[in-house]
């Protein structure tokens, strides 16, 4: 993953390991711990009935107006979501770790783990 600035990532379209599209690119969470890309929601759904889901930003690859993840398009699409115009609460966390089969930890002094950019 290598980008200048992960603002330009906003409104590509997010694409799975076959190269099938997921969505478009909403908004990239880092980890608080080191401040890196660590996780993305991606819009997805209807136009009435739209909604963010999470993926991991490991191991993707940024291109020309997209973003290729590392997971299948089913795989995300299943992911933990959250309203279009909603925010991940701390206590979601967890479960969008574990959707992903990655392992979860709060930072030192129990701070999420996850921040908006």
């Amino acid at each position: 993953m290598d980008s200048v600035d992960i603002r330009e990532w906003r409104e590509n379209d997010v694409v799975d390991e076959d190269g099938k599209k997921v969505g478009t690119l909403e908004s990239v969470y880092v980890d608080t711990a080191t401040d890196e890309p660590f996780f993305a929601t991606v819009v997805v759904g209807l136009p009435t009935r739209r909604r963010l889901v999470f993926v991991p930003l490991a191991g993707a690859l940024v291109g020309p107006g997209y973003v290729k993840v590392a997971f299948a398009k089913a795989v995300v699409k299943g992911a933990p979501a959250i309203d279009a115009d909603g925010v991940l609460a701390a206590e979601q966390e967890p479960a969008v770790f574990a959707h992903y089969q990655l392992a979860y930890s709060q930072g030192a002094g129990g701070e999420r783990r996850l921040a908006r950019r």
